[in-house]
């Protein structure tokens, strides 16, 4: 499929990218060859190439096999056996016939970037496009060969067969181009990444026009072997981490432990030279705040960025832990904030107050980081005439340009290959931030440099997921209905602000934009007619915070919460079983704002499926695979030491059009009340994804995502002093070990009908709400704060007399 070859190679070849290193990507045929005429600058490039022509999207090779290429990235959750699924259904090709090309900016197209879910929901329907078309221009010229119209053909693993002739695709065009466009109702000749954002439509859908019927399916929809394991499991797999490059530097940042308040940035006071005086390999790289080592060797450059003494400036003073929620509370009271309705129908106010019963209650979700197992790693060769970086980020053209404004290059002479390394998602270190530090380094001193992150580099400057303060207030009728919900939510933005690196070049960046409450756990999975959610947004540069970017379902898992508690507290109020009140209440409309939703904000589905048998769907699947009992949440409490109780949570993530997703989770935990430690353990999950391509894949990031929502809810939290951020380690930031791993299982809703939709984050929001709302249930006692750590289990129980 792609290969790398674990050997040393000539920084010329690197620079090429011959097939000396990586010989996945140099496709047969010389009009396929780098698109680089001879003695052109290996740097130079024309991309993102027109995605409106079959050329940029697949080739075809005389062996009668394909190369499928798009611009997205294996992260290592399977995707790319998905896109070659996708492609090899379209094509009329086996799958063992297809390889996949990984992301190279001098070869690919622009495509969605490889995060937000992008990977089968939005490049799938690129891929598709593309290969219906090269499926349509083959069978042209197979009907001009055979004398055989295209109608009368057949195609069989690439095969044509008409009349009792028949030709394969490798004779018919075997690494020559097609020079043919895409149909423009493909919508593939649009340019870059602005095409992607918000509800543009880009691709062509499932079974759409031009396009293989669904019911003709035979390799989507089924479980092939991902083509990445075999050798991850042999251990030939080369990562990031494994590029060398002869002359290559090993380099490593230097910069306090811990990030500062945003905005402050990192001054640097003075830099004690003589302090590495003793490590002669190192050399000392600086530019304005930005400063860092490299040395011919590894371990020297780990022991002078530990070493070397520098005086910063005295950051700005924080909150700390314990008075973060003072510090929003009194930044709101001071009118530091600003507020906005993300929706508001109805008179929640008049509602509330004429309502059978109220219930209220606010919510603390803290700041959680990516934090990779792995750390991330990036080799970079910037010279004047032009840059090669290898990088596992998960946003090339992004990069791309963060890069030349960083370095000071054109775009179209920065080169960016993409080599799988450790896990990256949301907006983890490994997406910009390491990338662009390599190539500082290495423009400064001429020479190739390797730049792995440390641990604390990861854990102290990631891009953390939103903190959220919620008030929320609502009520129900004598019916046990749902007459007014409220949900105010206090957070900061996302994607606000420059990179810690970006402001120490001196590199500004836009002003923090507004939070985006979550409709999607916040209401519209519920039938209710007076509605409000608010968003209100914290003060984020020199306010005391740090900064903030995207982090796996963002703002739904932690706005989920507190909201599916006030769900289930209003179920215990109508003294019913809580899979019940959610049943009567759920949602029945099919027009936004309240429907949920419309498939990523482009295809209208409720013709297919209302809202109410997706809801129920997702609801009831998780109660029969958890062989659900019904009960008043809270009901059956015991005075024993270790205690048992079960929660449900629905809701998914996005707001309103934007995205897709009807999830459900039921949990089963184990509380003991001495040590105040909770276990998960059984987890039941239900999602509907539309069409699936691969089960297989779609189960891995089930168990991904749903272990993650769990590890949230019991252990993770970024803590900080008064100075700065302090977890910087798997101690002062732990996760959800193997031991604790809960039993699961996992309910697919397969709608063929539908197009295939995200499935990479929307079961987190109501997992953690399903873990809490069992605390609950095996306690009698609600927790606000989370996530729910033995002390804070302790602290809850002993003050409402339950220990």
């Amino acid at each position: 499929m792609t290969e790398i070859l674990k050997k040393e190679f000539s920084r010329k070849s690197f620079v090429k990218g011959g097939g000396a290193m990586i010989v996945g990507f140099s496709l047969a045929g010389a009009g396929f060859a780098g698109r680089a005429a001879a003695g052109e600058s290996p740097y130079a490039s024309n991309g993102p190439y027109d995605a409106g022509l079959i050329d940029t999207w697949i080739r075809i090779h005389a062996d009668n096999t394909a190369s499928i290429l798009t611009g997205h990235e294996e992260l290592g959750q399977g995707s790319a056996t998905g896109m070659l699924q996708i492609a090899g259904e379209e094509l009329d090709l086996d799958f063992g016939q297809l390889r996949f090309v990984n992301h190279d900016t001098n070869v690919q197209p622009s495509s969605p970037p490889s995060y937000a879910s992008n990977g089968i929901s939005k490049n799938g329907q690129q891929v598709r496009a593309a290969a219906a078309a090269a499926k349509q221009a083959l069978l042209g010229l197979a009907s001009a060969q055979l004398g055989v119209s295209a109608a009368g053909l057949s195609v069989r693993s690439g095969v044509v067969s008409g009349s009792g002739k028949s030709v394969t695709y490798g004779q018919l065009i075997g690494d020559r181009l097609f020079n043919v466009r895409i149909p423009p109702s493909y919508n593939l000749n649009q340019s870059n990444a602005a095409v992607f954002s918000g509800s543009a439509t880009s691709g062509v859908v499932s079974g759409a026009s031009g396009t293989k019927p669904v019911s003709q399916y035979s390799l989507v929809g089924t479980s092939v072997p991902r083509i990445d394991i075999p050798e991850k499991v042999s251990g030939t797999f080369v990562y990031s981490h494994s590029i060398r490059v002869p002359g290559m530097l090993h380099g490593r940042i230097v910069w306090p432990r811990g990030q500062r308040n945003m905005g402050a940035g990192t001054p640097i006071v003075s830099v004690d030279r003589s302090s590495i005086r003793h490590i002669p390999t190192v050399q000392i790289v600086r530019r304005g705040d930005f400063l860092a080592v490299v040395s011919p060797k590894e371990y020297d450059a780990i022991q002078a960025a530990a070493q070397l003494r520098v005086t910063w400036a005295d950051p700005p003073r924080l909150s700390g832990n314990g008075n973060f929620a003072k510090q929003i509370r009194d930044q709101d009271s001071a009118g530091q904030v600003l507020a906005r309705d993300a929706i508001n129908t109805g008179n929640v106010n008049a509602a509330l107050a004429s309502a059978a019963k109220v219930v209220s209650g606010t919510y603390l979700f803290p700041y959680n980081g990516h934090m990779p197992i792995g750390p991330a790693c990036t080799v970079a060769d910037v010279t004047a005439q032009g840059a090669v970086i290898y990088t596992n980020s998960q946003d090339l053209w992004g990069l791309r340009t963060k890069l030349a404004q960083a370095i000071g290059l054109p775009e179209n002479l920065i080169r960016l290959r993409y080599v799988e390394g450790s896990s990256n998602y949301g907006d983890s270190f490994g997406r910009y931030e390491n990338a662009i530090a390599a190539a500082v380094m290495s423009q400064i001193v001429g020479k190739p440099v390797r730049l792995q992150a440390m641990r604390w580099d990861e854990h102290g400057y990631d891009n953390y997921g939103q903190p959220q303060l919620m008030d929320i207030r609502a009520g129900i009728d004598a019916n046990g209905k749902i007459v007014a919900f409220e949900h105010t939510n206090l957070s900061l933005a996302a994607n606000g602000s420059t990179y810690t690196v970006q402001r120490q070049l001196g590199i500004s960046g836009p002003s923090p934009g507004a939070t985006s409450p979550p409709w999607a756990v916040t209401g519209a999975q519920y039938t209710v007619p007076n509605w409000r959610v608010t968003g209100k947004t914290l003060p984020q540069l020199n306010g005391g915070y740090f900064k903030t970017s995207k982090l796996r379902a963002p703002e739904s898992t932690q706005a989920a919460f507190g909201a599916e508690q006030v769900i289930d507290e209003l179920a215990r109020a109508a003294n019913m079983d809580p899979v019940a009140f959610r049943r009567l209440n759920i949602q029945t409309a099919n027009t936004h704002p309240q429907a949920n939703f419309l498939w990523t904000g482009r295809y209208d589905y409720s013709g297919v499926a209302s809202n109410k048998e997706r809801w129920l769907t997702v609801l009831d699947a998780a109660a029969k695979a958890s062989s659900w009992q019904p009960k008043v949440s809270g009901s059956k409490l015991s005075g024993a030491t270790v205690v048992t109780g079960r929660g449900v949570g629905l809701g998914g993530h996005g707001n309103g059009a934007a995205q897709v997703c009807y999830a459900c989770a039921v949990a089963d935990i184990e509380v003991n009340k001495k040590t105040g430690k909770i276990v998960v353990k059984h987890l039941y999950t239900a999602m509907d994804y539309g069409l699936i391509v691969g089960p297989d894949l779609v189960m891995n990031q089930g168990v991904g995502q749903s272990m993650m929502a769990v590890s949230k809810v019991l252990h993770e939290e970024v803590r900080f002093d008064t100075k700065a951020v302090t977890s910087l380690d798997w101690v002062t930031y732990p996760i959800l070990r193997f031991k604790d791993h809960p039993i699961y299982k996992h309910v697919i809703i397969n709608r063929p009908e539908i197009t295939p939709g995200p499935s990479s984050e929307e079961l987190m929001p109501p997992i953690v709400a399903a873990v809490a709302n069992a605390f609950f249930d095996a306690t009698g006692v609600r927790m606000h704060e989370a996530p729910l750590t033995p002390a804070r289990v302790r602290a809850a129980l002993k003050a409402a007399g339950a220990s």
